[in-house]
C-alpha cells in the first residue's frame, strides 16, 4: 500500500517543481504501469491518489491531465495545501453597485413595522398585487414598450419563469429551439420536464431564421427559448433587423416563443421581440441581476390569452413569488432605487471591461462593452475541461460545454463571469489566466 503512495510523492513532486506543467497529460494507466514495472491496480491506486490530492483532473475519453500546483513542497504538503490568496470565483456572475446595500436598507426600513410585515408575510398568488404588477410595469418599461400590467405574473426568480412558461406551452416529449449556446439551467429545466432541446444555428447576428424554419419542417416545434440581448455566454445582441425577420418567421410559424431578457438591463434600452411578436412572445426578466440575488421575484409579460395558463402552471410547480419580495420591488421601483442601481451597475461593467480588455488581450476573446461576462476561445492546445482544472489556482471558471446543447459538441471555450469578484482580484485572476493560457503543454507523453 506505501508502494503507491511513494510513487504519488514522485508524481507530485515533479508538479510542484514544474517538471510536469499544467494541463500535460500523463500517460494511460496501462503505459505508466508497464513503464513503472509496476501492477495496473497499482497504477490505478497512483492516479486515484493524485486525484484525491487535488493534482490531477481525469476526463473521460481523453484521460488525466495535471492542475495547476499552488506553490509549496511536494509530499504529504501537497495533500491539503493551503491557497496563497484567496479564491476568486469567475463561474458566479452576480453584479453588485458599490454602496448596494446602502441604497437598499431605507427603503426596507418600512416593511418591519409590524403591520405592514404582517401583509407581507402572506402568500403571493402568481398575479401579485396591483401595486406590484405598476411596479414590474414600471422597471421593464423600454422606449418603445410598456407591458399591459395586467399580462404581469410573477415567480420566485427568472429561472423559476422559464419553467412555468415552458411547462404550460410544451408536453413531455416536445421539441423546444434553442440556441447552440444556451443557459445551461435551461438544459435542467427541460430535462427535468421532459423537453427536448433542438440546437439551431446562428452567425454574428443571431439567431438564424432558416434555421428555425429547416427545425419545424424535420419535426414541429412546441416553443423556442432565446436571449435576444447579451446572449449568455457569448454577450451577442441581436439587432432590429433579424429581430423583425425572426418575428416574421414566428407568425408565419405560429411559433410561442420564451424571450430571456435578465441581462438588458445592462445595455441603453432596447425594444423586445415582444413589439414585433406580442401575441407569441413570453418575456421573462427579473430583479437577480438588478437589484439583488438573496431578495428576488422573477416577472412574466404573456400573451393577453395566455394569462390563465401560465398562473396555472405557476401555482401547479410551486414557483410563486415571495409577497416579502413584491413588497420591497414596488418600493425599490417607486423611490427609484432599481434605477439607481442600474446606472451603477453599467458603469460596473463598463470599468469591469476595461479590466478584461487590458488582462486578456491578445486572446480570442469575445463580449460586450456592457456586458458582465465574456466568452474565451482558448488558444490550441488547451480544452475547456483541461484549462479548467490547469487554471485551478483558486480561480473557478465555467468551461465552454456547459452551455452546448448538442451531444458531443463542446466548444474549446470557458466563460468568464466578471461581475461578483471585487476588481482587484478580478484583475490578478485575469493575469494568473492568462498566463496559464500562454504556456504551451510542451511534451504531452508525462512521465
Amino acid at each position: 500500500m506505501s508502494d503507491y503512495r511513494r510513487i504519488a510523492d514522485r508524481i507530485a513532486d515533479d508538479i510542484a517543481t514544474g517538471r510536469l506543467r499544467p494541463g500535460q497529460r500523463l500517460p494511460p494507466q496501462r503505459a505508466f504501469a508497464r513503464r513503472r514495472g509496476i501492477a495496473p491496480s497499482t497504477a490505478g491506486r497512483v492516479y486515484g491518489e493524485l486525484v484525491r490530492r487535488g493534482l490531477v483532473v481525469g476526463e473521460v475519453g481523453r484521460g488525466t491531465f495535471v492542475r495547476a500546483a499552488p506553490d509549496g513542497p511536494a509530499g504529504a504538503a501537497l495533500i491539503e495545501p493551503a491557497p496563497v490568496t484567496a479564491p476568486v470565483n469567475l463561474e458566479l456572475n452576480y453584479p453588485v453597485a458599490p454602496g448596494q446595500p446602502e441604497l437598499l436598507a431605507p427603503v426596507l426600513a418600512p416593511l418591519l413595522r409590524p403591520d405592514v410585515l404582517a401583509e407581507a408575510l402572506l402568500p403571493a398568488a402568481a398575479t401579485g398585487t396591483a401595486a406590484a404588477r405598476e411596479a414590474a410595469a414600471t422597471v421593464l418599461t423600454t422606449p418603445g414598450w410598456r407591458p399591459a400590467p395586467e399580462r404581469l405574473l410573477f415567480t420566485g426568480n427568472a429561472r423559476q419563469a422559464i419553467a412555468a412558461v415552458l411547462a404550460s406551452l410544451v408536453r413531455p416529449g416536445g421539441r423546444v429551439g434553442v440556441e447552440q449556446l444556451t443557459y445551461p439551467l435551461v438544459k435542467e429545466i427541460a430535462a427535468r420536464l421532459g423537453i427536448t432541446l433542438v440546437p439551431l444555428a446562428g452567425d454574428a447576428a443571431g439567431l438564424l431564421p432558416e434555421a428555425v424554419a429547416a427545425a419545424h419542417r424535420s419535426a414541429p416545434l412546441s416553443a423556442l427559448y432565446l436571449q435576444p440581448t447579451l446572449h449568455n455566454p457569448t454577450s451577442r445582441t441581436i439587432g432590429r433587423p433579424r429581430l423583425l425577420q425572426l418575428a416574421q418567421l414566428l407568425h408565419d410559424l405560429n411559433l410561442p416563443v420564451v424571450e430571456d431578457r435578465i441581462w438588458s438591463f445592462l445595455r441603453e434600452p432596447g425594444d423586445p421581440l415582444a413589439v414585433h411578436a406580442p401575441a407569441l412572445t413570453h418575456v421573462v426578466d427579473g430583479l437577480s441581476k438588478r437589484v439583488a440575488p438573496g431578495l428576488t421575484a422573477g416577472f412574466l409579460v404573456v400573451p393577453p390569452h395566455r394569462v390563465a395558463a401560465v398562473a396555472d402552471a405557476v401555482r401547479s410547480g410551486g414557483w410563486s413569488a415571495g409577497r416579502f419580495a413584491l413588497e420591497a420591488a414596488v418600493r425599490w421601483a417607486g423611490e427609484g432605487t432599481v434605477a439607481r442601481l442600474v446606472a451603477a451597475k453599467r458603469a460596473d461593467a463598463a470599468r469591469r471591461q476595461l479590466i478584461l480588455a487590458e488582462e486578456l488581450a491578445g486572446f480570442a476573446v469575445r463580449s460586450d462593452p456592457a456586458s458582465c461576462f465574456a466568452w474565451w476561445e482558448l488558444p490550441a492546445p488547451w480544452r475547456a475541461d483541461t484549462f479548467t482544472a490547469a487554471a485551478a489556482h483558486g480561480i473557478a471558471v465555467t468551461p465552454g460545454p456547459a452551455f452546448a446543447v448538442a451531444p458531443g459538441h463542446t466548444p474549446d471555450a470557458v466563460r468568464l463571469g466578471l461581475a461578483s469578484a471585487p476588481e482587484p482580484d478580478l484583475r490578478r485572476a485575469l493575469r494568473t489566466l492568462a498566463q496559464v493560457a500562454a504556456r504551451r503543454a510542451g511534451d504531452r507523453t508525462g512521465p
